[in-house]
């Protein structure tokens, strides 16, 4: 119970801290539209498995304040000279990845917190086992010196033994 609480606060406080994170980041970020100035070669690795495939290509945009900029953008593959496409960029006007999303940082709180309750679980785990082996060790202690004095008695081997024949 103990650790399913932690994990909520750790979920919670990463969530917390991601929105701040994303809203700060987001204040430097922009939405333009970019026009595509030749057609987009795909990059070395471009089909590698598990990501998004994306090509390269040249390109002219505005940044907010209104100045041209140009430079290679990300583009989908195939992409033809002049198509228009949607990039972000920073209050330079350089293209940037897009601030976080709610998705995103939704698991990055999930992961964290359950890393935590499991951390908090294992810890509590190893120390209930440790206690227990601790007072085991006391007990079968004190059981072997209580056997000491009865089993002598008990077998028929100690002082005491045979001695009803009188």
């Amino acid at each position: 119970m103990i650790a399913l609480i932690c994990g909520a606060v750790a979920a919670g406080i990463l969530w917390t801290a991601g929105a701040k994170a994303d809203r700060e980041i987001a204040a430097h970020r922009h939405q333009v539209t970019a026009t595509t100035a030749g057609p987009s070669k795909d990059p070395p690795g471009a089909a590698r498995y598990g990501t998004k495939p994306q090509a390269v290509a040249p390109a002219v945009w505005e940044q907010p304040d209104h100045v041209p900029r140009s430079g290679n953008i990300h583009v989908p593959p195939a992409t033809p000279q002049g198509r228009t496409v949607t990039v972000w960029v920073n209050d330079a006007g350089v293209p940037v990845r897009p601030p976080g999303s709610a998705a995103d940082r939704a698991l990055t709180s999930l992961s964290g917190g359950t890393a935590a309750a499991g951390a908090v679980g294992v810890t509590g785990a190893a120390v209930v086992f440790l206690v227990r082996r601790g007072t085991d060790g006391h007990r079968l202690a004190a059981w072997e010196r209580e056997w000491e004095q009865v089993e002598p008695v008990w077998s028929g081997r100690g002082s005491g033994a045979g001695d009803d024949d009188d």
